[in-house]
């Protein structure tokens, strides 16, 4: 009598055991088991559809999210490390996360713009947008607390300029006027700080939401600026986030002297970025420019402080 109360109380005191996700190795994150558990627990349906390819492969959730920065590099570190056999990247930004018209759709539907990979790949998605959106961080969690999370930085200033070549250069496609640069950033004699590309290179206020739910070890910064001068000790330490195996070499990057970067070469194949990516920014009166920088000194401080790493930034 006195085992089987033991027993009983050993039953009644013993925690649940809840399935984790285990860290990521060479092998894919999150296995087809666990991924249906996600769905479940997460989705608003249950009637969850399952893609698998006749060859083995399948669509399945992300384990690692590309999350911005707007304008760091995002496209170029997706392709880099696309390089590496155990990656399988969505070719588009899904914005899941951010626009509230897919977030409705659910997680059937996020698992349905996934590539197919096979079960030791990690699939990788970005969406530059994710990281100054107040809701993401707190979505994500909710669907994988594991996540592993890339974020890419450039110098706020030089952020500032090339989200504003972007914006303009869309506008010249379309045959659009679009105002100068300083009709932006100047506003009744000052700095406009409320200029949209502004706010968003204050990274150290969006870090902080990122950090109110995911650890400083889940969330690995690429120095976007070092990406473009030298890409292959960037893309190393990127492996190396992702316990991923050693695959990418400095053979896989070579400069292009004629676009000005560095391209990939991959089997053989040469590939550079699209011819979007690198346009000269706009010429900036040397004061503004210092009006710029003088204002990014203190968030970039405290942006330091709250990651405990520093960036070679104005």
């Amino acid at each position: 009598m006195a085992a089987f109360l033991l027993g009983a109380v050993l039953l009644i005191v013993h925690p649940q055991i809840v399935p984790s996700r285990p860290a990521i190795n060479s092998k894919a994150e999150t296995s087809q088991s666990v991924q249906r558990e996600l769905l479940k627990k997460t989705s608003q349906k249950n009637d969850f559809k399952e893609n698998i390819h006749s060859n083995g492969s399948c669509q399945q959730l992300p384990q690692t999210i590309i999350i911005g920065v707007r304008k760091g590099g995002t496209r170029a570190l997706l392709e880099m490390l696309s390089l590496h056999p155990d990656i399988a990247a969505a070719e588009s930004e899904v914005h899941f996360f951010d626009w509230e018209d897919h977030y409705r759709n659910g997680l059937q539907w996020y698992i349905n713009q996934m590539p197919f990979s096979y079960p030791h790949q990690i699939t990788v998605e970005k969406t530059p947008a994710y990281f100054t959106s107040p809701k993401v961080p707190e979505r994500v969690y909710n669907m994988n607390q594991s996540m592993r999370l890339l974020l890419i930085l450039r110098d706020p200033s030089e952020r500032v300029l090339s989200d504003y070549t972007q914006v303009f250069y869309n506008h010249m496609q379309k045959h659009k006027p679009y105002p100068s640069i300083e009709q932006f950033l100047i506003k009744d004699g000052e700095l406009n700080v409320d200029y949209k590309a502004i706010n968003r290179s204050l990274y150290y206020i969006h870090m902080q939401n990122w950090l109110k739910y995911f650890p400083l070890d889940r969330i690995h910064i690429v120095d976007g600026d070092k990406l473009i001068k030298d890409p292959f000790p960037e893309i190393e330490k990127v492996e190396r986030f992702l316990n991923l195996s050693p695959q990418i070499n400095a053979s896989n990057f070579y400069f292009n002297k004629t676009k000005g970067f560095y391209c990939l070469r991959d089997s053989g194949r040469e590939r550079c970025l699209h011819e979007s990516k690198g346009r000269a920014h706009p010429q900036v009166d040397t004061q503004l420019l210092e009006k710029l920088h003088e204002y990014f000194h203190k968030p970039n401080k405290k942006f330091f402080e709250l990651v405990g790493r520093t960036f070679d930034w104005h």
